[in-house]
């Protein structure tokens, strides 16, 4: 009967807590849900936001069209090398497995579409529980769990936008996995101080100390294992554990405590984590990377431990430890550099990882979590966090202070060591940032029930929820509260929960993704050009070593920015040079010194046609072929991201100048600006070019909304520029063409003109027209057809009105050219 009631008490006292996790779960998906609107646009489209949700898509799909066989070269982009998959495999494989199983092995795209547009918000309200159960054993506290599952439940920034609906990517599988990975680390660090595990006891077949933290070790290690199958960057993790058992063993041996555990439990781990990621065919090209890494780690712990033990057995200073294992760290390093490169590298790139220079700081998530725009700026911080991003680094501050002045335990070390480093690496890329919500979760939740204790909360709680459950004790409790409970609740609530929820209700009003004028150019991608000749859905063989995937004939590029790459391809159906894998961008990484490589970069910031040309050329190693037959700019590539598009060729010089004006001294184009390809082809629609051709024009973006304009009007009032200062079509499609040649003669000496008039698809009108002088004869290459489109080639919808007008002296010449000259390069005589 008495362990009746006990059990009865343990429910009804956790019953509360229970009830304030599954809200908080609720509550995270429903508030990620908000924005559904913006992402379900039709019944046949659903929009996904960013750029990589849209290649987890395309990963789905394959894997369902092919199942269960992961796409682990992709043919469709990144022409024309293809690129080996990038993503580790087990967000998308999971993902496609749901959906197989609960599409009876057919799913419809619809499914396919909802499930995948679903499924972040869903994982993001999952982190609630592990966050709850990490925060409660770290510091033996149910109230700190529950209100620190509340707190990451309302989390905004990068842990909110990166789990809405729609934003189909791995980044939330990595935040849920890796706290799924800290919270059975914490179990199995606790669990294991209260039982003495040694290497004697283990050798004398002594392992009921080990039985009860084993199952956690073996879980931490499961956990860790499936995080490095979420995200090929996982090795991160495993170095924070690393540093963790590192740190631990010198506390505990300057303690004088045993260390085996801590050599144990990594041990198990590792190899736990080792075996799942030897099971997977391809990590994202760091497989290897990875089991080396977690090898080293497997060999390194028990390194440790024996250190101790000597040490402890021979009664040398305990003060000799920290620095012994700090100089066998400097030491086996340096022998790595010496002796074994790979080894080196594996131990460099870990850190250097997170070190980007050049073109990467233009990435926007690898950009530092302090710099908006290359200027130092504290907003970062309360856009990802509000007040507890403050508040939590005030609560580090108390835990170290505490670890220094009193007996610390190996779980709150752990915290202060995890949430230390992933502050270091979101500095470095704010991307880090969706990690440290939930440390910011934790630590805010632990101060914030601190501060409550301090009002008297601990007591009053003891009365109104003790575990007797006596209603005459709540009663009681209930008649006790005064105003120092309520302003202790208040100050939670004003500091901690009402900012966070306040900012995750803005910050969930809307997604991101392709704009309507994206739609618009994908969607004419795919169905006004010539089909490929590849099957999207194939499963397409990984190519030998040393070899290149062989394309058929059919098959051409699309050159644009690498951020746009995911949507050619899985809007458009059509292959990119480039992808937001930082793929086919060319340029330099690490020195002026370096040949500018053939890409994306070197493309659109070339100075004259004829060098835009011959990169696209060199971009495919058939000398016959050329990289890209399409072109696809927009607004931004031709104004905010150009710089970007620069910094990829670490030659960022000249492109923009300081003039004074009646704001003071601003930057603004300069003329190396508007002689590069992209201002040749945005700015001035490609007038005057002789391969280049306008095909189609996206809707004009509304006036004002961009600085399209601001550029014309620069040009005209520095470079005697006559542009219309009129905004044109968000999204423009070109088309590299051979061009019809036109050839007449003239007087020597003779300034020979040729123009026509271009309708967009919107039904802007602009000149085209070139000029040289005859030296006898003329003779100029023009992209545009005066006669329309014919079958199986480019469906454009910008042409010219009136037939080409040749003018020189007195005499004008109409010159009709057909679609077939344009393409094959005819020759008109004139």
């Amino acid at each position: 009967m008495v362990e009746k009631d006990s059990i009865m008490n343990n429910l009804r006292g956790s019953m509360p807590y229970f009830t304030g996790v599954m809200l908080s779960f609720l509550a995270a998906f429903y508030i990620r849900t908000i924005p559904k609107a913006g992402v379900f646009i039709t019944e046949n489209f659903v929009r996904f936001g960013g750029n990589d949700p849209w290649y987890h898509l395309r990963n789905v799909e394959s894997i369902l069209h092919n199942f269960p066989n992961m796409l682990w070269f992709d043919a469709h982009t990144m022409y024309p090398f293809g690129n080996g998959q990038v993503f580790a495999p087990l967000y998308d494989m999971f993902l496609a497995t749901i959906i197989w199983i609960i599409g009876l092995g057919n799913p419809s795209s619809e499914l396919i579409h909802t499930i995948c547009a679903y499924y972040p918000c869903f994982l993001g309200a999952l982190v609630v529980i592990p966050t709850y159960f990490a925060a409660k054993w770290v510091f033996d506290d149910r109230r700190v769990g529950l209100l620190a599952a509340i707190l990451i439940a309302l989390a905004p920034g990068q842990f909110l936008s990166r789990s809405l609906i729609g934003f189909n990517d791995h980044h939330i599988a990595e935040t849920l996995l890796s706290t799924v990975t800290a919270m059975f680390l914490i179990m199995a660090v606790r669990t294991a101080r209260e039982h003495e595990i040694t290497f004697e006891n283990l050798r004398n077949g002594k392992f009921d100390t080990l039985r009860p933290s084993l199952p956690y070790f073996i879980l931490a290690g499961v956990a860790l294992g499936a995080y490095t199958l979420a995200w090929k960057g996982a090795l991160f993790f495993s170095l924070i554990i690393g540093v963790y058992i590192t740190i631990q063993h010198i506390i505990d041996h300057m303690h004088g405590r045993h260390t085996d555990y801590l050599a144990v439990g990594g041990m198990i781990i590792f190899a736990a984590a080792l075996l799942i990621v030897m099971m997977t065919p391809h990590l994202g090209g760091t497989k290897a990377l990875h089991m080396k890494g977690l090898f080293a780690g497997i060999l390194a712990f028990p390194v440790l431990t024996a250190i101790s033990i000597v040490m402890r057995q021979k009664d040398l200073n305990r003060y000799y430890y920290p620095g012994l294992t700090v100089f066998l760290s400097i030491a086996m390093v340096i022998f790595a550099k010496l002796v074994s490169p790979s080894a080196y590298a594996l131990i460099t790139s870990v850190f250097s990882y997170f070190m980007r220079t050049g073109g990467g700081l233009t990435i926007a998530e690898a950009a530092p979590l302090l710099s908006m725009g290359g200027v130092f700026s504290l907003q970062p911080i309360w856009y990802n966090f509000g007040a507890g991003g403050y508040v939590s680094i005030i609560a580090i501050i108390f835990l170290a202070y505490a670890a220094i002045t009193t007996k610390n335990t190996q779980e709150k070390t752990f915290m202060l060591v995890w949430s230390v480093m992933i502050i270091w690496a979101m500095l470095q890329q704010n991307r880090f940032a969706y990690y440290y919500s939930v440390n910011v979760a934790i630590l805010c939740a632990y101060l914030g029930i601190r501060v409550m204790d301090l009002a008297g909360w601990r007591e009053l709680g003891a009365k109104l929820w003790g575990i007797t459950g006596v209603t005459a004790d709540r009663q009681e409790g209930l008649k006790d509260i005064n105003v120092w409970h309520v302003l202790s609740v208040l100050a939670v609530i004003l500091v901690l929960i009402y900012p966070a929820y306040d900012l995750s209700m803005k910050q969930s009003q809307g997604v991101g993704g392709p704009n309507g004028y994206w739609l618009d150019a994908t969607q004419w991608l795919r169905y006004s050009t010539p089909d490929t000749g590849l099957d999207y859905y194939e499963s397409y063989s990984l190519p030998a070593a040393g070899e290149r995937y062989q394309y058929p004939d059919t098959a051409y590029g699309v050159m644009s920015w690498w951020d746009y790459g995911h949507w050619i391809e899985v809007i458009g159906h059509r292959i990119p040079n480039s992808n937001p894998f930082q793929s086919g961008i060319g340029g330099r990484r690490n020195s002026i010194d370096e040949p500018n490589l053939p890409g994306a970069s070197s493309f659109f910031t070339a100075p004259s046609e004829a060098e835009a040309t011959s990169v696209l050329e060199a971009i495919h190693p058939d000398p016959d072929k050329a990289g890209a037959r399409y072109i696809v700019s927009d607004v931004e590539m031709a104004t905010g991201k150009f710089y970007a598009m620069a910094a990829w060729t670490l030659d960022t010089n000249g492109y923009y100048v300081q003039v004074q004006t009646d704001q003071g001294m601003q930057n603004v184009p300069g003329q190396r600006y508007y002689d590069s390809m992209e201002a040749r082809l945005h700015i001035f629609d490609g007038n005057g070019l002789e391969q280049y051709r306008l095909v189609h024009e996206s809707p004009i973006a509304q006036i004002g909304s961009t600085a399209e304009t601001g550029y014309k009007n620069v040009y005209n009032i520095l470079f005697g520029g006559t542009i219309p200062l009129d905004d044109s079509g968000y999204v423009k499609i070109f088309e590299y063409v051979e061009g019809a040649t036109i050839k007449g003669s003239a007087p020597n000496g003779e300034t020979v003109s040729i123009s026509s008039t271009i309708q967009t698809t919107q039904g802007r009108m602009f000149a085209y027209s070139q000029s040289t002088t005859s030296d006898g004869t003329f003779e100029f290459i023009v992209p545009y057809s005066t006669e329309g489109p014919v079958a199986g080639e480019t469906q454009f919808d910008s042409a010219p009105v009136i037939p080409y007008m040749i003018t020189y002296g007195d005499v004008s010449k109409e010159v009709q050219v057909s679609e077939r000259d344009v393409l094959d390069g005819g020759v008109i005589e004139v």
